[in-house]
């Protein structure tokens, strides 16, 4: 599979990644079994990027990739996440996974909980290090009023840990991830990151990194995860009743756009989840496209969408039709560079 480079590192991860949230129960209860088998699937079909965090299933993402990947050898890329500590409880949280490990989240952007964030997620994992380091989820969604005490408190403590870290090569590359490409505009100009990782925010469905983020990062050498290529399921499933979109059920206006998508998608043959993998790729910030598996069936047919060849004119037509920004680089503009 392609590789591309992230920032200015060394380090090139897969184009197609694995995003560990599902996993971890994000939309389901998953086996163990199966989430192991997933994650073999994907390593023997040339994912070599792998992305999880603490919040994942609250500790049981990071704990089934440990399983998984046990015995073999560290062939491939790994990135975490810091800012939720985990502590131990009798009583656990809820939370949006159906399924987790008996911890409750504390938010800790400090030099002191990051660096022990690190240690708790390697224990987790069972490995002696990872590959990325990423500030979880501090934006307004998350933090709420608390979001400008929580930038301030990464900036003066967690990010100086990380910059420890990345200096005595503990680390290859640090970053920051989010879903509002607003705040990392804000981390770019305060620090120096190697990469961003961003949810759902540069698909098919919304383009908006556009107009500063992606200039910035140009500029900058930042490049960029797209996460959440499907937008947490309407572009994977299609605009049929339930879709979900942001984890919740898409409004009549998501929905309609979608089904103008397909639209445009039917008569290219074109499946629509291929369109959703391969839109993001297009950029030339962005280094590689995360999504969540639950299943070795559930990678194979991504990595068939991910080979699936797709004519400029495809994407001339959802420019045409304004389903996508006029702006927006086109993949096939991607692999003729």
């Amino acid at each position: 599979m392609e590789k591309r480079r992230i920032g200015r590192t060394g380090l090139e991860v897969s184009v197609l990644g694995f995003g560990c949230g599902p996993i971890g129960g994000l939309f389901e209860k998953v086996p163990d079994e199966r989430a192991h088998a997933t994650v073999r699937a994907a390593r023997d079909g040339g994912i070599d990027y792998f992305d999880v965090a603490p919040f994942y299933g609250i500790g049981l993402a990071e704990h089934r990739l440990g399983e998984a990947v046990r015995g073999g050898t560290k062939d491939f890329v790994l990135s975490t996440k810091v800012g939720r500590l985990l502590k131990p409880t009798r009583c656990p949280q809820q939370s949006m996974f159906q399924e987790s490990l008996p911890f409750e989240i504390v938010y800790d952007y400090s030099y002191d909980g990051v660096m022990r964030s690190v240690v708790d997620s390697c224990q987790r994992l069972g490995m002696a290090g990872v590959d990325i380091l990423y500030i979880h989820d501090v934006n307004r969604k998350w933090q709420g009023d608390a979001l400008e005490a929580r930038f301030k408190e990464t900036m003066e403590g967690g990010y100086k840990a990380l910059e420890k870290l990345r200096a005595e090569g503990t680390v290859k590359a640090i970053g920051v991830g989010v879903n509002d490409p607003d705040i990392l505009v804000r981390f770019a100009e305060a620090g120096d990151f190697d990469c961003f990782m961003l949810a759902g925010r540069y698909t098919l469905l919304e383009q908006t990194p556009l107009r500063k983020l992606f200039p910035l990062c140009e500029k900058r050498g930042i490049s960029v995860v797209a996460a959440g290529p499907f937008n947490s399921g309407i572009l994977a499933t299609g605009a049929r009743p339930g879709a979900k979109y942001f984890y919740a059920d898409a409004d009549p206006e998501i929905l309609d756009r979608t089904r103008r998508i397909e639209a445009v998608c039917e008569r290219h043959a074109v499946p629509l989840a291929a369109a959703a993998l391969q839109f993001a790729l297009g950029h030339p910030v962005v280094a590689s496209v995360a999504a969540g598996m639950v299943s070795p069936q559930e990678v194979e047919t991504n990595l068939k969408h991910m080979a699936h060849h797709i004519q400029d004119d495809f994407w001339q037509e959802l420019k045409q039709e304004g389903l996508i920004l006029a702006e927006a680089p086109a993949p096939t503009q991607a692999r003729a560079a």
